[in-house]
């Protein structure tokens, strides 16, 4: 046995009823952290001289460190607690914008914050919705995926919104938006330390680094009861989490960007707010839609979620032959309310799948496939030599559709929770 077979000890003090708050905060600023470098991709490249492909590789580095974080930090924190896990997560956002605000002139510098931002987000993400769930006492598990993924949304969008508007019209635009976040970040390790623990770290019958990376691995596993749901409704729909944002905020811009001029910076700043601000909205309908906790589950929620999904994708893809800056943020829009509902429908479906012992390392491994979503414009930006963007859209539009037959079939499977493991 990897682990000594006991209870889980109680937390030595018991959570006040916000005590989540300062956990959803912590996932607040680590998401504005992620996404501030979203909408300065522009300014690199005309004040930093940076070429399209470092560009794409600035992107690449933060996808390198938030995989890990995202599959490693929730099974650690399973194991070690929660607090000392974000905790690190937290300090890691603020240093990397230390590290962006002072190297931005320096492609390593942006690297490395990029790199140490990834880590800070998959922390966030994946150890922070678990401690929130924990510490929402007295609420239905519809209630805690739906704060932990408003805050990092609300995050994700003012960061990107604050950043593109003072490197649009303020002072120091590689600097500025770096130091904003700098002093919303200071202060979140220490506000971290009050939060009642909920997870003590474990003993171990052994200590070998062959047992921790197995029991690490346990942790990353579906449980059998609830495979097939997984397979037919989280992994049909959670690329499209930030697929969705990735065809809203990075593919449409960069199609009409012409048809604005020098406001190009502005205008996709703009989208980026308008997608994930509709997300935020949108957000406590999800939670309706899915049910109650323990109720026989139609799943509306995924099929809703899909449903939007196809809507965005297909106007995307007529925006392609039209290049509308007002079709696209339509576009924006069907795709913010998308991700909103995909996004809590999908933790939700994962906080019923998972039991306790395992639930941050699920939560990673759907996070962990949201944001494979994220390549989206990288693939087809690759392709645009070969085929044009009109009958790329349409080939995401015609998968989005496969994929919502394949969640409405999902949906019919009814996954039954699954009892904590030690």
């Amino acid at each position: 046995m990897l682990e000594t077979q006991q209870a889980v000890p109680s937390p030595a003090t018991a959570p006040r009823s916000d005590s989540w708050r300062i956990v959803a905060a912590a996932m607040f600023a680590c998401g504005w952290g992620g996404n501030q470098f979203t909408p300065l991709l522009l300014m690199y490249r005309r004040l930093g001289g940076y070429s399209a492909l470092s560009v794409d590789a600035f992107l690449g580095a933060y996808v390198v460190g938030l995989v890990p974080g995202l599959l490693l930090a929730g099974p650690v924190s399973d194991r070690r607690g929660r607090r000392p896990v974000l905790v690190a997560g937290a300090v890691a956002s603020a240093v990397a914008s230390l590290v962006l605000c002072f190297g931005g002139q320096s492609a390593w510098a942006i690297y490395a914050g990029r790199l140490i931002i990834g880590v800070a987000v998959g922390t966030a993400m994946s150890v922070g919705s678990s401690w929130v769930k924990e510490l929402s006492t007295g609420a239905d598990s519809g209630l805690a995926a739906r704060r932990a993924a408003l805050c990092q949304t609300a995050g994700f969008a003012l960061g990107a919104g604050v950043a593109g508007a003072l490197a649009q019209w303020g002072p120091w635009p590689m600097v500025t938006p770096y130091v904003v976040h700098l002093l919303l970040a200071a202060a979140i390790p220490v506000l971290l330390l009050r939060v009642p623990e909920t997870r003590p770290p474990l003993p171990h019958a052994t200590g070998s680094v062959r047992d921790l990376l197995a029991a690490l691995a346990s942790d990353l596993r579906v449980p059998a009861p609830a495979r097939r749901r997984f397979r037919l409704v989280i992994l049909p729909m959670a690329p499209w989490v930030f697929g969705a944002a990735g065809l809203a905020y990075a593919v449409m811009p960069q199609l009409v960007g012409f048809r604005v001029g020098h406001w190009g910076l502005a205008y996709a700043t703009g989208l980026t707010v308008l997608t994930l601000g509709v997300g935020v909205a949108v957000q406590p309908v999800a939670k309706r839609l899915h049910g109650e906790e323990g109720a026989t589950r139609t799943g509306r929620a995924p099929v809703a979620a899909m449903t939007v999904m196809l809507l965005g994708a297909a106007l995307c893809a007529a925006n392609a032959l039209l290049l509308s800056p007002w079709l696209a943020a339509a576009a924006a829009i069907a795709l913010g309310a998308g991700y909103g509902i995909a996004m809590v429908s999908g933790l939700q479906e994962i906080q019923r799948m998972a039991g306790a012992d395992d639930l941050a390392g699920l939560t990673g491994v759907y996070y962990t496939l949201a944001y494979s979503g994220f390549l989206l414009p990288t693939v087809l930006a690759s392709l645009a030599a070969w085929l044009s963007y009109p009958v790329m859209l349409t080939v995401v539009a015609v998968v989005a559709l496969v994929c919502l037959g394949l969640v409405v079939t999902g949906v019919r499977v009814t996954a039954t929770a699954v009892p904590a493991r030690r």
